[in-house]
């Protein structure tokens, strides 16, 4: 695999797991565990959030297949759906598909265990990082190298997302939530390119079809 490609998909799980956006809601939603605590919550939602995307990555393209959705079409509506992840970030605007709603987090406060909700699912293992994972192995196209590269780069950025968990608080008090906003913002832009690129994709293969 070229270092192209492997900086490709390090920039898109970059940009969608978002580690430093998944720390600062973290460190909210901690605040009243001990360092202890906030250590084991955070190995164990980014383990059970691994499991989720490498079943995602290995099952995803079968589960498609068997509703009848070809990956050209999947690369379309994914590639979609990115861009819309992407205008929410750079404006700053709290979405579904990184973030959990205002219930959802009214719920998450007055849970005693954050770790599957919201922490794995939805702000590490969302609908966004689901997507992605299963368009890049999808352009991996079976080739075993290329798997696993994909698969590589997932784990390094899902090991700098636990990095990032475990100072959270220092994280959040240094960036503030405007250096966290220009942050997003900034990644939001990246987003919005490799978004059309998928959706680029998907009508090339589909006209090649």
């Amino acid at each position: 695999m070229d270092t192209q490609t492997l900086l490709y998909n390090f920039v898109t799980f970059m940009v969608v797991l978002d580690p430093v956006g998944t720390s600062a809601v973290f460190a909210a939603l901690s605040v009243d565990m001990t360092a202890k605590e906030r250590r084991y919550t955070a190995e164990k939602a980014v383990l059970l959030s691994t499991l989720i995307l490498v079943v995602f990555a290995f099952a995803g393209a079968k589960l498609l297949a068997a509703l009848g959705v070809s990956l050209p079409a999947f690369r379309i509506a994914g590639g979609l759906m990115l861009f819309f992840l992407a205008i929410d970030m750079v404006f700053a605007r709290p979405s579904g598909f990184r973030s959990s709603t205002a219930a959802e987090n009214q719920e998450a406060e007055e849970r005693h265990d954050i770790t599957v909700f919201p922490l794995a699912f939805p702000l590490i293992s969302g609908p966004g990082a689901m997507t992605t994972v299963v368009l890049l192995m999808g352009r991996a196209n079976g080739n075993p190298l290329q798997v696993t590269g994909v698969l590589a780069v997932m784990f390094a950025v899902l090991a700098i997302v636990l990095l990032l968990l475990y100072g959270a608080g220092w994280l959040r008090k240094a960036l503030g939530v405007t250096g966290s906003n220009a942050i997003n913002r900034v990644l939001g832009i990246i987003l919005a390119a490799l978004a059309v690129q998928f959706v680029l994709d998907g009508l090339v293969e589909t006209f090649k079809a």
